[in-house]
């Protein structure tokens, strides 16, 4: 090959992964999704994960400081640093929610959540979901101007959702690893599910130890999803948002059946689908709706109105 021949299938690669990298997409889009997450914020700090509140009134002994800790140099939990931090989220949380101070809020987000997340897994069990949720937070601040009905296409905005997108595929393929790593191929072999029905099996759940093959065969099923879950970014646009609806409706069958459910990860894969264009059919038909309940009541007020203008004053 040719120098020049080189040069230009390198320029090819090139503007293909930056095609794949910067995907010029909408700004609604990310605007949608970080009113999203930030309320999600709300949620998680305040009700869904709040261990890290617990961990503030436990004896610093069972602290076990995790790589960012020890890089950082992060104290154990205490009351006075728990309770700066959740609080101090919560608010910037809020003020994000509203638009104000993008960057400011967006990073003070970003900081405290982490840190609350760390306070949580630096006493025992680590969570792996909520890496992209993460990534998310530190990348959002970057597009400052982005509002709900923004048109424009931008390479940041696709910079971000993508970001966001492969972190997310990541947890999935990452967990299959996981499995095949310290489990082998003996995994998918094993009674894990079954063990995990009994032990916090729903009644839903717990029908199925009457089958136990249906159990087995979903740790196959699970094994070949996650490792193939790269393979999303190769399909087209109408697909990927059905591979994504597939992979809710598994989260779905889980949390029926053993009541785990990865919240973060699924607020994150929001990022695969057009946001915008829900928002917009949501409102379009809410203002459906509410013109179709405007006119009755418009339509009776000028019927009784031209009824009563028929009527001969001296029959009244």
């Amino acid at each position: 090959m040719t120098a020049d021949g080189a040069a230009g299938a390198a320029a090819s690669v090139g503007r293909r992964v930056r095609g794949f990298l910067l995907p010029p997409l909408p700004v609604a889009r990310v605007a949608v999704l970080r009113r999203i997450v930030y309320a999600f914020v709300l949620l998680d700090v305040l009700w869904l994960h709040r261990t890290g509140g617990y961990h503030a009134y436990a004896d610093p002994v069972w602290y076990e400081p995790l790589v960012a800790g020890r890089v950082l140099g992060l104290p154990a939990a205490s009351v006075p640093l728990v309770l700066v931090v959740k609080w101090s989220c919560v608010v910037a949380a809020a003020v994000a929610l509203t638009g104000r101070f993008p960057r400011l809020a967006g990073w003070t987000v970003a900081l405290t959540w982490a840190w609350f997340q760390y306070i949580a897994f630096s006493y025992g069990k680590v969570d792996h979901d909520r890496a992209d949720f993460a990534v998310a937070l530190a990348l959002l601040p970057t597009l400052a101007v982005a509002g709900a009905h923004d048109r424009r296409r931008s390479e940041t905005a696709g910079f971000v959702l993508r970001a966001v997108q492969l972190t997310a595929i990541a947890t999935y393929f990452l967990s299959a690893w996981a499995k095949l790593r310290f489990g082998g191929l003996e995994w998918v072999d094993s009674a894990t599910m079954a063990r995990a029905v009994v032990r916090r099996g729903t009644p839903f759940g717990r029908m199925f130890l009457d089958w136990p093959w249906t159990l087995h065969a979903f740790q196959y099923v699970l094994m070949g999803a996650e490792l193939l879950s790269p393979v999303i970014f190769l399909l087209g646009e109408r697909w990927r948002r059905r591979a994504v609806y597939l992979w809710y409706v598994f989260h779905a069958s889980v949390y029926a059946t053993i009541t785990i459910a990865f919240w973060p990860h699924l607020v994150m894969m929001l990022a695969f689908l057009p946001l915008e264009e829900y928002r917009d059919r949501l409102r379009a038909g809410w203002d459906r709706r509410r013109d179709g309940q405007r006119r009755p009541s418009a339509g009776g007020a000028d019927g009784d109105g031209a009824a009563h203008a028929c009527v001969p004053p001296g029959s009244r």
